[in-house]
């Protein structure tokens, strides 16, 4: 017999998107890096991917999935959008402010976008959906991509600047800030294996762009505090779960014990009591053979071969616990074309979840990635992250049964399991 597992009665039931993924015609460094690397990401798709995902998605193939255009026109279609997530039961919603909109050139500040940006936290308000804003999700304006994007060390001065005068103009509708979004996953690709702009391999790149982040962080929360004393103001940070592939091996353990320092705990302390409440965006379990190399069973695994492991979140939420703040899952998500892993992902998420809120986790919202389908960076438009389903041809929505198992848990607020 099914157990009913009842969630906290003030949780927070919703879904995450970033403007560059989803609102169409941006004009930052991804667009004009997207142009550049188009043609060479759909040639290298060949020998990347594995022979089972080049079949199902051929697409990978084509230079225009790696062009994010239109992306889903969630520019303008917002309130359809936000539609879409009221009839699915959502009562919060996170999505990122696009700084190439806000301040196009350095120190030019656009008062249509931020009013734009205005219309959108109202949208959600009056559907009774809690907005989290996120000021920064990894794309940047052309003007600072040009003296070094996060790498300049004036990167925070820059970013608490934009930042500051968003939250001038929008705080007063917000109760939740979200300052930097994954900021190690940029450290990571960009700087460390090269893969993302500016494909740079370079340790003393990366050590720059730790601090700068870091930085950037505690100015806006220092700023956001000023101005909006009772904000709630954290950061989105990856964590995976990180365990040695044979644990009697010492040299496994170092191998854990460093991805675990730099992965996800240097950025915490960098930004020591700096946060309101804590995140976890949770997508990797890595069973780790040193020096480093992932070693994963992967028995279920993603359209892009990650492997799902859904009791990592409740390790990853355990190594929180000590800090005594909020927790809330900002994203968890897996691509998924023909939907047959979705539902089941979410609810077995949320089992370990719910075991770790009655282990005495304040955990107090879960958002699942994404609420649509939408560019996938480097990857493109191939990988199916969405609660709805979009047709990038006619711009059409369509919901998942996955999305509708989502939200009875959402309108009940507890999980059959």
């Amino acid at each position: 017999m099914k157990k009913k597992l009842k969630f906290p009665s003030d949780f927070l039931w919703g879904a995450a998107t970033s403007a560059h993924q989803v609102e169409g015609n941006n004009h930052n460094d991804w667009s004009e890096w997207e142009k550049k690397n188009a043609k060479r990401l759909a040639k290298e798709a060949k020998s990347y991917w594995q022979s089972w995902q080049q079949e199902k998605f051929p697409e990978m193939f084509n230079p225009q999935n790696y062009i994010s255009g239109q992306a889903c026109n969630h520019y303008n279609r917002y309130e359809e959008d936000f539609n879409i997530a009221k009839s699915l039961s959502h009562n919060a919603h996170r999505f990122s402010i696009e700084w190439s909109r806000i301040e196009p050139e350095e120190g030019k500040f656009d008062e249509k976008e931020i009013e734009h940006y205005r219309k959108v936290i109202k949208a959600l308000k009056q559907r009774n959906i809690e907005p989290f804003v996120t000021l920064w999700h990894w794309t940047n304006p052309i003007w600072l991509s040009k003296i070094g994007g996060p790498e300049n060390k004036k990167f925070s001065l820059y970013f608490s600047r934009y930042a500051k005068f968003v939250v001038e103009h929008l705080g007063d509708s917000v109760n939740f800030w979200v300052t930097l979004n994954e900021p190690t996953s940029v450290i990571f690709d960009s700087y460390i294996i090269g893969k993302w702009l500016p494909r740079k391999k370079n340790l003393l790149s990366m050590l720059k762009v730790y601090k700068n982040l870091a930085q950037a962080h505690n100015y806006t929360y220092d700023d956001i505090h000023k101005i909006f004393p009772k904000a709630q103001v954290g950061y989105a940070n990856t964590l995976a779960f990180y365990e040695p592939r044979n644990k009697n091996s010492v040299l496994d353990k170092i191998a854990v014990k460093i991805a675990k320092y730099f992965g996800n705990e240097k950025f915490l302390n960098l930004t020591k009591s700096k946060h309101d409440f804590l995140t976890v965006q949770y997508y990797f379990h890595n069973r780790l053979k040193f020096p480093g190399r992932v070693k994963n069973e992967n028995k279920k695994i993603s359209d892009l071969g990650w492997e799902i492991y859904p009791e990592g979140i409740y390790h990853v939420i355990k190594g929180l616990q000590k800090y005594n703040l909020p927790i809330y899952i900002t994203e968890n998500g897996l691509a998924d074309a023909d939907d047959s892993r979705r539902a089941e992902f979410i609810k077995d998420h949320l089992y370990w979840i719910h075991k770790v809120i009655q282990e005495g986790a304040d955990v107090k919202g879960y958002f699942y990635w994404s609420l649509l389908d939408n560019f996938e960076w480097d990857k493109g438009f191939w990988p199916r992250f969405g609660l709805v389903e979009i047709d990038y041809q006619t711009m059409g929505r369509k919901i998942r049964p996955s999305a509708l198992e989502y939200a009875k848990i959402c309108e009940s607020n507890e999980l059959e399991k």
